[in-house]
């Protein structure tokens, strides 16, 4: 696979950094979860449920106490050995615990350390609390969702936490994994989701360059504007996303909704809004199904909006795999997202389940030579668990 031979220790613990460590295990990195060791033996575990798990697929998990010298021994150990370290701390609590970047490199100058923060590792709101709202507000990517005249929308955490933070770190590991092909060295990677989300704005940011018009909610062709990029509410209140962008694409749609006195006047300002009461008023008239039955293959760019339920069930999305199944030994058989990226020669699997925490401390302590003997009295003093 891939990353066959790669070793991942993931620190983190929030979304962004167990995406990453998800997707880099996917395509074979053997990723090991360091998690806390609880309190004592009579602290209540919190509730291990499918979302808990979610990302959790293709990992061991080892229950460490990194502020035990004897953990923190266990884990310098681990880090001699690593490829990757991956780390969702505040900036600066790796440091005061001893097992930062410089700290390690200088038994591992091969590792690559990947820092994941909010705001990233300085800069004016380096130490600020924060969360994917935060960050995309910050990025300027949330001041264009919305309506027109209305307050910016909250979407979920995909813009930021995944797609700013997790995937941006996944791609910069493997970006720094094959740069050490190259040089024999590792490399410091500092992720900020911040800049991660700011990131997915390039274009826009070039078109603000060219024009000085700041794409506002509701303004821009791609966010509300235009009639025919919008979504429409069906007759049994589902809603269909329309998106004909190019004019061949814009004629194909007025055809097959009758509307044919409309379809050269994609362009035309002064019929927007006679555009946008014509599509709704003639997508009120049929079922969303109905109408997907009918436009799917007209060529026109129209789709209907899936509730999450329904996407785990459509035909096209089981057929790309991107609908998986395991079997949890807690859980029982559960549903997963697939793996996304489709590589010809080392495609990505779902090979495990998603891990119990500690599922492996006696596993991993063994690979590094630890006795049964030892393993126990490290349990007994919940140096692990």
């Amino acid at each position: 696979m891939a990353f066959s031979g790669i070793r991942v220790l993931d620190l983190s613990a929030l979304a962004p950094g167990p995406y990453a460590t998800m997707l880099l295990g996917d395509f074979g990195a053997d990723v090991l979860v360091i998690e806390a060791v609880p309190k004592s033996e009579t602290t209540p575990e919190r509730a291990r449920t499918a979302a808990h798990f979610a990302l959790g697929r293709n990992k061991r998990s080892l229950r460490l106490n990194l502020k035990a010298p004897e953990g923190l021994e266990v884990f310098r150990q681990l880090a001699k050995r690593a490829d990757v370290v991956l780390e969702g701390f505040r900036p600066g609590v790796v440091r005061r615990l001893g097992i930062d970047y410089e700290t390690l490199r200088v038994d591992n100058p091969r590792l690559v350390y990947c820092s994941l923060s909010g705001y990233g590792q300085d800069g004016p709101y380096s130490q600020m609390a924060g969360h994917d709202i935060n960050y995309a507000a910050i990025g300027g990517v949330l001041g264009m969702t919305g309506s027109a005249g209305a307050s910016p929308s909250v979407p979920m955490n995909f813009l930021a936490d995944y797609a700013g933070g997790g995937l941006m770190a996944a791609f910069s590991i493997a970006a720094a994994l094959f740069a050490r092909e190259n040089t024999g060295k590792g490399q410091y990677v500092d992720i900020a989701m911040s800049d991660g989300a700011m990131s997915l704005m390039s274009k826009l940011v070039g078109l603000y360059e060219e024009t000085g018009v700041v794409p506002k909610p509701g303004r821009h062709r791609l966010n509300g504007l235009m009639p025919y990029y919008d979504t429409y509410e069906c007759r049994d209140g589902g809603y269909l996303a329309v998106g004909p962008l190019e004019d061949r694409f814009y004629r194909n749609l007025c055809r097959a909704l009758g509307l044919d006195e409309l379809a050269d006047h994609q362009h035309d300002e002064s019929r927007r809004e006679e555009i946008r009461e014509a599509f709704r008023r003639r997508f009120g008239e049929k079922t969303r199904d109905e109408w997907f039955a009918e436009l799917g293959d007209a060529d026109a760019c129209v789709t209907p909006v899936l509730s999450l339920e329904e996407a785990m069930s459509d035909e096209h999305n089981v057929h790309r795999g991107m609908v998986a199944e395991v079997e949890h030994p807690e859980l029982g058989r559960l549903r997963e997202v697939g793996v996304a990226p489709k590589l010809s020669e080392t495609p990505g699997t779902v090979r495990s389940a998603p891990y119990a925490p500690g599922q492996h401390t006696d596993e991993v302590l063994q690979e590094l030579g630890y006795s049964a003997e030892r393993i126990a009295s490290l349990r007994e003093s919940r140096v692990v668990g």
